[in-house]
């Protein structure tokens, strides 16, 4: 996380100068008022830099009036998920307030691990299910490399988690199973009702966080590289995915030596994993019919080794076949 500490005085650059020491693991920029010093990066006028902090800076620490710096960053807000953490903190170093992007902007956390190094700080946190400690969504979903959409949907969720209202989660057990505190929540696999909250790498009109989807690919000797990337596309397609939802892709280690596969990972920059046969067939799981059974004695390629490679180990797309000669599964 890169900071910015903003001072507008003497008194606030000192107390900057001893809030930098309590961040020596993170990147941190002092910005001071011209004429006090010219050892930070300065300004003349607090406007004047705030199209630049707001680009460069994933958190912005203000040493000066809560009133002054909500007027001044008010022009400048687009987007919860988009805009950095605003956090401010008094001359004392005894009180901070996270004001802004307190889930998503990671205002919050910084906030909490600041007051938990300074002796006696007290740290202010607004945010309800912080104070009620009700699931947040959108910091499970950060947590977990989830990208969010459907974003305006959040508050109502919230609202009924905090009401104690029952909320949908359509999505399958491996993941919901790590959601922290499931309490009010009820798994489904279709939304049946408006609070629902969709955790799959497919899209609906509910509020929705989607998990990265791993592919196991196979494919018979000497296939080219084309052939292989039209039948990656024509998988998006079908599934209605985007190339940025595909984290990685496996195959069986026999295919480590297919030109055609090594360079659709090269051009798509993938990571390609390739697992043996033992790992293959260690899977305590039936897999579709598959004629690596009888190359190579192994339960599949497509299917097995798109697990293998997942973060949560649950198969959602059985394999496809494309032109009779390479098969793509997926899993999460």
């Amino acid at each position: 996380m890169k900071i910015a500490i903003v001072t507008i005085n003497r008194p606030s650059l000192n107390s900057a100068l001893k809030l930098i020491s309590y961040l020596k693991d993170y990147q941190v920029d002092i910005w001071s008022k011209e004429g006090l010093e010219d050892n930070f990066k300065t300004f003349n006028k607090l406007d004047d830099i705030l199209p630049i902090l707001w680009q460069n800076y994933d958190a912005i620490i203000f040493i000066l009036a809560i009133g002054a710096v909500v007027r001044k960053v008010a022009p400048f807000l687009k987007d919860k998920s988009k805009d950095p953490a605003i956090l401010v903190i008094n001359l004392k170093l005894d009180k901070i307030v996270p004001l802004l992007g307190g889930h998503l902007g990671g205002a919050n956390r910084l906030s909490s691990i600041i007051s938990s190094r300074i002796p006696n700080c007290i740290n202010f946190i607004s945010t309800a299910t912080d104070q009620t400690e009700t699931l947040s969504f959108e910091m499970f979903a950060k947590e977990n490399n989830l990208e969010i959409f459907n974003l305006k949907k959040l508050a109502k969720i919230s609202n009924a988690l905090l009401n104690k209202r029952e909320v949908e989660v359509k999505t399958y057990k491996s993941i919901f199973k790590t959601i922290p505190n499931r309490e009010n929540l009820k798994l489904v696999d279709e939304c049946k009702t408006p609070l629902c909250v969709n955790i799959t790498p497919f899209s609906d009109d509910n509020l929705t966080l989607k998990p990265k989807l791993y592919l196991g690919i196979g494919c018979n000797r000497d296939v080219e590289f084309e052939e292989i990337e039209k039948a990656f596309l024509e998988f998006l397609d079908k599934y209605k995915l985007e190339i940025s939802q595909i984290e990685n892709i496996a195959s069986f280690e026999a295919k480590s030596d297919e030109k055609g596969l090594l360079e659709f990972s090269k051009r798509y920059n993938f990571d390609i994993k390739f697992f043996n046969r033992e790992e293959i067939n260690r899977l305590e799981k039936e897999f579709s019919s598959s004629r690596a059974t009888d190359f190579f004695q192994l339960k599949g390629v497509a299917e097995p080794s798109s697990i293998l490679i997942s973060k949560y180990r649950e198969l959602i797309i059985k394999k496809e076949v494309f032109f009779k000669k390479i098969t793509i599964a997926g899993s999460i």
